[in-house]
């Protein structure tokens, strides 16, 4: 049905004027020559069709033509017969020309739309056909009446004026308030807001934020950083920031994701310990690291999972809590490591010596290895199931450790001799050349997860690889940016990490099983306390410096758990692990235990048991000399003896070095070996020296010209 407007309603009611104008005048005439007799039939063309009543003998009727608008002469006068004389006297008359002048004019008045439908919004009929009677003052024919506007009329139809049919007028003036759809228009605003879209960043930023302004104030405090280590605060601010959320927001966030840390946090903790890691210790030392990380850690697991499925076994942890033996074993393989994070947290701060350092710190870095393979073998073998284990799973996960281990410290070497060949071209943008050494890196250790190999160990050894020759071709500017962005990095990792490790423990996903929380403590502490125990014993036949009774003692307390272990049980699959939730709070437990109580009591030991500190001292040129002169010595000792030992190898390598690689990777050799001739003297002595040369020269000179002067006035005396 076409939407009609006002000016058609107008156009359509000119042939019922008309005819009501014909039966005025007829009635002016009958008036003016007197009444007759009303006709016995009235014409066709007099009826009048009323549109609310329908004549009965329309079916009867002949058919006509629609489009005449004009009235016949003989129909004229059959009009004003029947219309002037239809009763007998004229006062009668005029009263029923009075009365259908007035059911015409009504009827008139109703075909009229009613104006104050106007504004309907077009396109929505249903609603206004079902409100077209309230809306429009307009009688509907019957819906035997009612017909298309384009058909044509039937033959049986009489030729009438339909009234038109009540339809949704179109506003000729829209409201400018509202578009389409019946939105309101909004104008361009001066100032909005939107927290929902920046909610999640905004939060983290304010966490940063927070942790760093707690930072200043521990430190500002007088004795609170001398009793407690940086990470307890750390771990106490994000468990308030927990509580806070959990209880007074809707915030539904889980920052320490297992990616997040291992692609985002931990890489800057690794390099920046890589790459200012003491070459010379930690080679000298890496028997003793080896050991410890690999057969320690080892004998952790199988002791640990051992002890904890055995105590299973007597239902001390309830019938429905107790895991099946790889479930146990898989937890023992991410709880038995020595954490890196928590390991560098804790003994930067209470500064022992460089062996001790050294020994603790490697023994973190190189059992990643050892954790990987376990962990994941673990894994599958839970996934196959026990009893479908064969002896070709085993050989695969004893070869695994092999590949993983030896694949991500060669996929690290190769990636620090490409850095260090690619800094060797970066003498003309000197601004570019902290970049290489940080994507780099990074590169290594996603290249080592590519592969499922070791990325600790491959960032670590690229960090050990380039600084041999990066430092040769970079600048001195370059090398305080890369000092600087890496302690601001790694320091800003370690606080996230601590910090988010606190906001994470506030849950509602915890499964606390006192007697499983208990006994891993305890078997962690004592396993760990015989390990470093009988292994030192064993490292101490081939060592030159025995590990004291002091220094086994501080190993085996320095042995801290951290974000790793945290990460590594989020990644355990709940369908496969049914225990999970109960293996999260356990891990927890155990960090805490390990952070607070052996973090916060192992700096007071350490003076109680007047543990050898570290010297932060540069070694003299003399020193470095007879160091030196030392290692050829014994180098050449080892050769005449017969015996492949440290100092062998070490001068091998060197030889080797010096004659291949560094040439192939150092822009300008002879200029860099000079400079590193000036290194080794001290500078205040060497600017003492100039100094002191400075001031000679100038007495000299001064002394030579008061003496000239004196002279020529001698002589113009004389003259």
């Amino acid at each position: 049905m076409s939407n009609l407007t006002e000016q058609d309603y107008d156009s359509a009611t000119p042939a019922l004027e008309q005819q009501m104008n014909l039966a005025r005048r007829a009635c002016w005439k009958s008036h003016s020559f007197g009444s007759k007799d009303l006709p016995t039939k009235a014409s066709p063309a007099l009826t009048i069709v009323n549109p609310a009543m329908p004549d009965p003998n329309e079916a009867e009727k002949p058919p006509s033509d629609e489009s005449k608008t004009k009235i016949e002469p003989e129909t004229k006068a059959r009009i004003t017969k029947a219309t002037c004389n239809a009763s007998p006297s004229g006062i009668f008359g005029k009263r029923a020309i009075l009365l259908l002048a007035l059911c015409l004019l009504l009827g008139l008045s109703q075909g009229r739309p009613n104006m104050s439908a106007t504004g309907v919004t077009p396109g929505q009929d249903s609603i206004v056909d079902a409100g077209a009677v309230t809306q429009l003052n307009l009688a509907q024919p019957p819906p035997t009446a009612v017909a298309k506007d384009d058909a044509q009329p039937t033959p049986s139809e009489p030729p009438s004026h339909r009234l038109p049919r009540a339809e949704p007028l179109k506003s000729n003036d829209p409201n400018p308030e509202e578009e389409e759809g019946g939105h309101k228009m909004e104008r361009y605003p001066l100032s909005s807001v939107d927290f929902v879209r920046v909610k999640t960043p905004f939060i983290i930023g304010i966490w940063i934020l927070s942790a760093s302004i707690a930072k200043i104030g521990f430190h500002m405090t007088p004795k609170l950083h001398l009793i407690f280590p940086e990470s307890c605060l750390l771990i106490v601010v994000g468990v308030v920031i927990g509580v806070v959320l959990y209880f007074c927001t809707d915030v539904a966030v889980s920052p320490l994701t297992p990616n997040t840390f291992f692609f985002y946090m931990l890489p800057p903790i690794i390099l920046d310990a890589g790459y200012f890691m003491p070459n010379r210790l930690f080679f000298d030392n890496l028997g003793t690291i080896l050991l410890m990380a690999v057969v320690g850690t080892i004998f952790n697991i199988a002791t640990i999972g051992g002890s904890l499925y055995a105590c299973g076994l007597f239902g001390i942890y309830g019938e429905s809590e107790t895991p099946g033996l790889m479930d146990v074993f898989l937890f023992a393989s991410l709880i038995s490591a020595v954490d890196p994070v928590a390991v560098l947290a804790v003994f930067e701060e209470i500064h022992v010596n460089e062996i001790l350092y050294i020994v603790v710190f490697g023994e973190s870095l190189l059992n990643d290895a050892v954790t990987v393979v376990m962990y994941h073998m673990m894994e599958s073998y839970n996934e196959i199931g026990l009893d479908k284990i064969i002896a070709q799973d085993i050989a695969s996960g004893v070869g695994s450790f092999f590949v993983v281990a030896l694949g991500g410290t060669a996929i690290g070497i190769i990636w620090g001799f490409l850095t260090g060949l690619v800094t060797r071209f970066t003498d003309h943008v000197r601004v570019i050349e902290p970049i290489f050494i940080f994507v780099m890196a990074y590169l290594a250790y996603l290249n080592a997860e590519i592969f499922h190999m070791s990325g600790i160990l491959a960032i670590t050894f690229c960090g050990i690889t380039m600084k041999n020759y990066v430092e040769s071709n970079i600048s001195q500017k370059s090398h305080t940016t890369v000092k600087y962005a890496l302690k601001m990095l790694s320091s800003s990792a370690e606080t996230i990490i601590f910090m988010f490790l606190g906001v994470a423990t506030v849950n509602n996903m915890h499964v606390w099983n006192t007697w499983f929380v208990v006994l891993t403590i305890a078997f962690c502490s004592v396993f760990r306390v015989i390990g470093v125990i009988l292994l030192s014993a064993l490292a101490n036949r081939f060592r030159l410096h025995k590990l004291s009774r002091v220094d086994q003692f501080v190993m085996s307390y320095g042995g801290l758990r951290g974000a790793v272990a945290f990460a590594l049980v989020l990644l355990v699959d709940e369908n496969v692990v049914k225990q999970k939730n109960m293996f999260v709070t356990t891990t927890i437990a155990v960090i805490y235990f390990t952070v607070f109580l052996q973090g916060i009591t192992i700096k007071p030991l350490v003076k109680i048991l007047n543990v050898k500190r570290a010297n932060k001292r540069k070694p003299t040129m003399n020193e470095r000399i007879h160091e030196r002169f030392m290692d050829h010595l014994m180098a050449g000792i080892e050769d005449i003896v017969g015996k492949t030992g440290n100092y062998n190898v070490r001068d091998k390598f060197k030889r080797f070095d010096n004659r291949f690689i560094r040439p192939l990777l150092i822009r300008d050799l002879k200029e860099v070996n000079e400079l590193h001739l000036l290194d080794h003297i001290p500078m205040q002595n060497y600017e003492r020296e100039l100094n002191q040369k400075h001031r000679m020269h100038f007495h000299n000179f001064s002394s030579k010209r008061k003496s000239s002067k004196n002279l020529s006035d001698e002589t113009q005396s004389h003259c």
